[in-house]
């Protein structure tokens, strides 16, 4: 997976300390991503968490390295930057590469006791900051396309491909057949709830859908207020929507392709519409009632 491949590609230096041991082990795309860190593309931080994860993962195997208690370096050695691209060419072996990474054990820059029990939670953390990388990259590089209608159609996807990141990875998953729905709950980006001076209830959502498991395209359906596969409820009374951006009708979900589909709940702008009402002594949920599936999400407006 493209974040695997990053999370390790942050492990870029190499050193002239005596050969102790071997790369064996290394998959070979690390050393095409090594220009990473010596070109700056990835920061110290990242790269030393990368280190970190190679050794926790057992990519790379590094005897017991006592750290001294006399080291005055802070942050990792100039020279290993420089050698990052020398590793990365053939310049140097994958014997002096895994040894540049005893030596930031040495001085302590790389803490192996630490990334051994450090909580799923940073390690996924590594890996998801290097998932960015990459989306960022392909972002800039859209930026080389010389037609324009190909360039902002490459940008816009890529934006799109960096927003779905973000959503995925601070949200809550509703699985309804084949397709996935992330919300990542009220007071995020395009998620408001508010009463306005007149007193009208006002809730607007921005939902991911992604098609995780079928081999062939999803649609999601809502047509108009009155024929909608969605709604909001509070048990006794049902709202139908005020404002959507479903295209035709539909939002169409090819095999693991995802977007985003926004709906605003407030007053009712007919054909089968309803103005939503807020009462703070009810729950109230936004329900998914599609072919292939349902399920509720839970709101918490209150």
């Amino acid at each position: 997976m493209k974040a695997t491949i990053i999370a390790i590609s942050a492990i870029l230096l190499a050193g002239s300390i005596t050969p102790f041991a071997t790369a064996e082990g290394v998959p070979a795309w690390v050393k095409s991503n090594a220009g990473w860190w010596a070109d700056g593309t990835i920061s110290e931080t990242e790269f030393v968490s990368g280190i970190q994860h190679l050794i926790k993962e057992g990519i790379l195997t590094i005897p017991p390295t006592t750290v001294s208690t006399e080291t005055t370096q802070e942050g990792v050695p100039a020279w290993i930057k420089s050698n990052a691209g020398w590793w990365a060419d053939g310049t140097i072996s994958d014997g002096e590469f895994v040894n540049g990474i005893q030596h930031l054990i040495k001085i302590g820059i790389v803490n192996v006791s630490s990334s051994e029990s450090a909580p799923a939670q940073q390690e996924s953390a590594i890996v998801n900051d290097s998932e960015l990388i990459v989306l960022q990259a392909e972002l800039d590089n859209c930026a080389k396309i010389t037609k324009a209608y190909d360039r902002l159609n490459c940008e816009r996807n890529a934006k799109l491909e960096i927003i779905a990141y973000e959503i995925k990875s601070d949200s809550q998953q509703f699985q309804v057949g084949p397709v996935t729905y992330y919300w990542t709950g009220l007071d995020t980006e395009g998620n408001t709830f508010e009463i306005t001076s007149s007193g009208q209830a006002l809730l607007n959502l921005r939902i991911l859908v992604e098609n995780t498991g079928s081999d062939k395209n999803e649609a999601l359906f809502c047509t108009g207020p009155a024929i909608c596969n969605y709604d909001i409820t509070n048990g006794d009374d049902v709202y139908k929507y005020s404002q959507m951006d479903f295209t035709n009708g539909q939002v169409v979900l090819k095999p693991g392709e995802a977007k985003i589909f926004n709906m605003m709940f407030g007053p009712s702008i007919g054909g089968g519409g309803t103005t939503f009402e807020y009462d703070s002594a009810k729950d109230y949920h936004f329900r998914i009632n599609e072919s292939y599936g349902s399920d509720s999400i839970p709101l918490n407006l209150g």
